[in-house]
């Protein structure tokens, strides 16, 4: 059994002029939230796809990586990553590249272990696994 969770989108207008309204009717958190044109391309408040694509990938990657430290026996005390989606627009707009940079506060473990769990994380987070088509970049620090 599986969980489905629910987005809507309305755009209303052509490309540039229109303007689009994103829903989360589940959690409540999105709601009649503002993107279009020039928040996609440009500085105009409002959210776009890329990033929404950035926060869901930096959350899931946060909770991927916090499994498998508890997992190894060592639960961080903390885990931050940043995401960044690019989106080239030659030859027509296409996702073409994803970094994703982490910093996590982890007691008790080595560089070499924390690395070996960061990459395994990056590979098998569920928004990693959906974008594999895109290369996906990890810059993974161990602080204090």
């Amino acid at each position: 059994m599986g969980i489905t969770r629910k987005a809507t989108a309305r755009w209303e207008g052509d490309l540039k002029s229109g303007s689009g309204r994103l829903d989360t009717p589940q959690s409540g958190l999105l709601s009649a939230t503002r993107y279009g044109f020039n928040s996609r391309f440009g500085e105009e408040k409002g959210t776009n796809p890329e990033e929404l694509i950035a926060a869901a990938h930096a959350g899931c990657f946060s909770m991927a990586l916090s499994a498998k430290l508890t997992e190894a026996g060592h639960p961080p005390t903390s885990v931050e990553t940043e995401a960044w989606v690019e989106l080239s627009t030659d030859g027509g707009p296409t996702i073409s590249a994803i970094a994703l940079k982490t910093k996590a506060v982890v007691p008790g473990i080595d560089e070499v272990r924390f690395r070996a769990l960061a990459d395994d994380a990056k590979q098998n987070c569920p928004i990693s696994k959906a974008l594999s088509a895109v290369p996906i970049t990890l810059e993974a620090e161990l602080a204090g």
